[in-house]
């Protein structure tokens, strides 16, 4: 089955991986991430994955910008069958030295934006389709050092079963998927890992259905 998928927060990491991933299905991939040239080059590897790729540079930290770039590209694809949810901030910064401006910037970008995206997309989705996240164990594991990741991954963590609740009655699931591990090159945690991780989360039996998936490699 060939999907048309939505991609936010796309950047070199997971979630191109993920958009390589569908593009080799055959599914149309688009691509909304904050750097133009990182998007022109996973555009290139769609395309060599022999499928079709929309671009997009949006800040998602921008509820307006981001719905109307969700909008655009939607209505390009036609349909969506699966909205991925990507983004995160990182800040180095503990509880003692974090003001809370710079939680509530960083927690726009790595929750907040999951409802502009999914609010916009949602007219173009229809049953079977799904919303899918990149968790991490910093949701309920997080280090103090950078302790905005941890907020933003426990909300996004919150968020998504609650999308998944609301949404279930329309025939449409979303899913976390909790990478209890740190990224790497190479392993079990590298990015294609992870990201096959993410694609099975959509195929589970619907009548065991979990919101929130752990990935331990």
């Amino acid at each position: 089955m060939t999907r048309n998928v939505l991609i936010a927060g796309a950047g070199p990491g997971v979630s191109g991986s993920l958009a390589r991933l569908y593009a080799a299905e055959g599914g149309r991939v688009g691509l909304l991430g904050a750097d133009a040239d990182v998007l022109a080059a996973l555009r290139a590897d769609v395309e060599g994955a022999g499928a079709e790729a929309l671009t997009t540079v949006a800040d998602l930290t921008d509820d307006g910008a981001t719905r109307s770039a969700v909008t655009r590209m939607a209505e390009q694809l036609g349909h969506v069958d699966v909205v991925h949810f990507n983004p995160s901030a990182y800040r180095e910064k503990d509880p003692l030295s974090l003001t809370p401006d710079e939680l509530l910037d960083d927690v726009r970008l790595g929750v907040g934006a999951l409802l502009s995206v999914v609010q916009a997309a949602r007219p173009f989705m229809g049953p079977g389709g799904r919303v899918t996240a990149t968790g991490s164990m910093a949701a309920d594991s997080p280090w103090h050092g950078a302790a905005s990741l941890g907020v933003q991954k426990a909300g996004l963590q919150n968020l998504v079963r609650s999308l998944d609740r609301t949404l279930a009655d329309d025939g449409i699931r979303a899913v976390s998927v909790t990478v209890r591990g740190t990224l790497a090159k190479e392993g079990p945690f590298a990015p294609d890992n992870v990201a096959v991780a993410l694609r099975a989360a959509i195929d589970q039996d619907e009548t065991d259905w979990q919101a929130e998936v752990p990935y331990t490699g």
